[in-house]
């Protein structure tokens, strides 16, 4: 079980109120390169398609649906803001030619046991796209029964119809954008939707019988005060959905111009900050809810903390998943997959992105192909987020290696964190304590090579 609050010290909150990779990859996108581009994604696909894991092993889908109706001054993501749904059209047709190229290289009806579609606002598709569009799928891949079928959801693009049309067509979990119910904060970054709306919508996915549902929150945003926040917990605890996932907002204006719109004197300072995250975990845990890790909470029985008690738990671009460690395809403008040992993605621009599928080409344009430390050091980042431990046998007996000297400059760092409560080591392995748990990408980041070698932090969010 997490810690109560009390055991987590203001002087580590603020020691480690610092930047970090969240580790959906190791390493981490920033590494790819342009030199991994189409013709080395059709080489990894093709070992796929004639090795052993087109058989064994079922696929993961990610589908970018960049479009969204109006802009929202926090979001990272990547995007297109436009009301012309007729923009929509012509982007299914060019995600079907991507579908088809990659049937050419994978073979068709590979098995899929988890899809989920993001963006910008997926629900911004009509509910005939949204059709078109599962079909599409449907006949390219094998979408297995049971499987884990997600989309994101803007709560002002959908009434309890388009639910009812989302659950016909497969999807068994929704996420919804909330980020905070206070109303001067949503007018702050530009996302008015009142509290009934989602509490309606809450109740209308529940009848229907969604498996899981999600509410993102965001804390950090501007206007935000740890008196606000508290009283958003409360809606929240009220509104007890499955899962939570809290984000810290990452203020990055140099590199994300939307968030130029917003006033940086409305932000709140470090100690609000530290306010409203012990505010959180001190709500969550008492209305029952299991930490999962880094800033994701499940109600017990939800199949997420069902995934971290069992230690079957996964990490992949879209955060924690209860899914086998298994390939996935990134489909759309600018998304990123992993086949095997290697990452790629797509052109970040619609132009681009077009201009590839015209010539017939997959629009990957970079990637990485992982070298043995890659793969090493993966393999321990991944056992740290995902079961907050690692043994040093297995490592050794898969890598031929002897753990200790192998990591002697990264074993020393750990020391430091032992002495501070966050690991325990011992002659076996390592073991993230309870209140470790809270700072595991602490933790994880002794294991980057990338990051302990430049030290340029300042592209990540922080990590609490």
């Amino acid at each position: 079980m997490p810690p109560t609050l009390p055991l987590l010290c203001a002087h580590l909150l603020q020691r480690f109120d610092i930047s970090g990779p969240r580790y959906t990859s190791y390493p981490t996108a920033d590494r790819f390169v342009d030199a991994f581009a189409a013709s080395e994604y059709e080489r990894v696909l093709a070992q796929r398609r004639c090795g052993p894991a087109a058989l064994a092993l079922p696929l993961s889908l990610y589908v970018h649906i960049p479009f969204c109706e109006s802009l929202c001054y926090y979001c990272a993501c990547n995007k297109i803001v436009t009301k012309h749904h007729d923009r929509a059209a012509s982007y299914l047709r060019y995600l079907g030619r991507e579908v088809d190229l990659l049937t050419l290289q994978l073979g068709p009806g590979q098995p899929v046991t988890q899809l989920h579609l993001g963006g910008g606002t997926p629900t911004f598709l009509s509910d005939d796209e949204l059709r078109g569009l599962m079909a599409m799928l449907r006949r390219a891949f094998a979408l297995a029964p049971g499987g884990e079928y997600s989309i994101e959801v803007d709560p002002r693009t959908v009434d309890g119809t388009r639910l009812a049309v989302l659950a016909e067509l497969g999807f068994n979990r929704l996420s919804f954008g909330v980020q905070d119910f206070d109303t001067q904060v949503q007018k702050s970054v530009h996302r008015v939707q009142p509290a009934e709306q989602v509490f309606a919508l809450m109740e209308q996915a529940r009848s229907i019988g969604f498996d899981s549902i999600n509410v993102d929150l965001i804390y950090g945003l501007p206007r935000q005060t740890p008196e606000s926040f508290a009283r958003t917990l409360a809606q929240v605890q009220q509104l007890r959905p499955d899962r939570i996932a809290l984000y810290a907002y990452a203020h990055l204006p140099e590199r994300f111009k939307p968030q130029r719109r917003i006033v940086s004197a409305d932000l709140p300072g470090g100690a609000s900050k530290i306010a409203m995250l012990q505010q959180s975990l001190t709500a969550f845990i008492s209305a029952g809810y299991v930490y999962v890790g880094m800033d994701h909470f499940a109600l017990p029985g939800d199949a997420l903390a069902v995934a971290k008690r069992q230690g079957r738990l996964h990490r992949n671009f879209q955060g924690y998943s209860t899914q086998p460690d298994c390939d996935l395809i990134g489909l759309g403008v600018s998304a990123i997959g992993r086949i095997g040992a290697s990452y790629s993605q797509n052109a970040k621009t619609m132009e681009d992105y077009c201009d590839h599928l015209d010539q017939g080409r997959l629009p990957v344009v970079r990637g990485l192909a992982l070298g043995r430390d890659d793969l090493v050091r993966r393999a321990v980042i991944m056992a740290l987020m995902c079961q907050g431990e690692v043994s040093f046998e297995p490592i050794e007996l898969a890598w031929l290696l002897d753990f200790r000297s192998y990591f002697a400059a990264e074993m020393e760092q750990l020391r430091d964190l032992a002495e501070q409560g966050l690991v325990a080591l011992d002659g076996s392995g390592i073991q993230v304590t309870a209140s470790g748990w809270f700072f595991v990408r602490a933790v994880a980041m002794v294991f980057d090579r990338y990051l302990q070698a430049d030290r340029n932090r300042a592209r990540f969010s922080r990590i609490i």
